[in-house]
């Protein structure tokens, strides 16, 4: 007789070893299946300081736009480039305001897709307060929740050295994302020492989503704006022209990425279309949106 005849108990154990380890193969087999993710962390003072003063010359907001979801777009371009086996969480924008109220713009961006606004508080001298903290917490926990493998973190600033330590503490990697500095450098040392990489935007890079105000001025920019149909109209135009002029290929390369167009794509589409308009859609977010949305359905209707 065999051992598990003599005694049942050991054939009980030896079977329940055996679904055990089938069992673990089953979830090495998803895991190694699953694909890596990662998230943006952007610090807006950081990007509105630096990019301002590369591309405008000056730090002060006022005196300057900035196509905020035209950059966040750009960002996920490059995100996708770098981390090319892994998909996108979301982006998160880190920003200030007066008692934690989103201004218009704000709550513009907090619209967009795959986006998430989060705010610190405004002193009296418009100096943001608690950000840092804010970026910690969202870093350390998306690590230690094992939901991010890979964390692009766009900011300068030293205190967000412990934000850093804390995510790859917990295993994540962070990869430094910086603007060009006419003089000397814009971000920490300290910061640049802890984190896995680093790679620096060009001018060339900030130059569409910067412009200084009042550059661009049309004679008719006082009457009411034009209706969301009348925007997705000229995307749908603008799709139907660029089609016959750039060649199918070339448009049809661009379906993987919807519902984002690289950034110098989209920076000439708006141009085109201020153009055929004659009046800026500058800070008109829900605009600027429709005009996509008739680029996208031309196109798409297409293939």
């Amino acid at each position: 007789m065999s051992e598990a005849e003599i005694n049942p108990d050991i054939a009980e154990v030896g079977a329940r070893l055996e679904r055990t380890n089938e069992l673990l193969q089953r979830m090495l087999a998803e895991v190694a299946k699953t694909p890596s993710t990662h998230a943006i962390f952007v610090d807006a003072g950081y990007v509105y300081a630096a990019a301002g003063l590369l591309v405008a010359g000056t730090e002060d907001r006022r005196s300057f736009d900035l196509d905020a979801e035209g950059l966040i777009e750009a960002f996920i371009d490059k995100a996708r480039t770098i981390f090319a086996d892994s998909r996108l969480l979301r982006v998160y924008w880190y920003d200030g305001a007066r008692r934690r109220i989103h201004t218009p713009e704000q709550q513009a961006i907090a619209e967009l897709p795959d986006v998430k606004v989060r705010l610190g508080n405004l002193n009296a001298n418009n100096q943001q307060k608690g950000v840092d903290s804010l970026i910690r917490t969202d870093l350390e926990s998306l690590a230690r929740h094992r939901a991010i493998s890979d964390a692009a973190l766009v900011g300068g600033d030293e205190d967000l050295v412990s934000a850093v330590e804390a995510a790859q503490g917990y295993g994540a990697r962070v990869h430094l994302w910086g603007i060009e500095a006419g003089e000397g450098r814009n971000q920490a040392e300290p910061l640049l020492w802890e984190v896995d990489s680093q790679r620096t935007f060009d001018l060339d890079f900030w130059k569409p989503y910067v412009t200084r105000r009042a550059v661009t001025t049309y004679e008719n920019e006082g009457d009411p704006p034009p209706s969301r149909e009348q925007v997705r109209f000229i995307g749908a135009q603008i799709a139907a022209t660029w089609l016959v002029g750039r060649g199918r290929v070339a448009m049809s390369e661009l379906l993987p990425g919807h519902p984002y167009l690289p950034g110098p794509v989209d920076q000439d589409l708006l141009i085109e279309a201020e153009k055929l308009l004659q009046r800026s859609l500058r800070g008109h977010a829900v605009l600027r949106r429709a005009l996509r949305d008739g680029f996208w359905q031309h196109l798409q209707a297409q293939f």
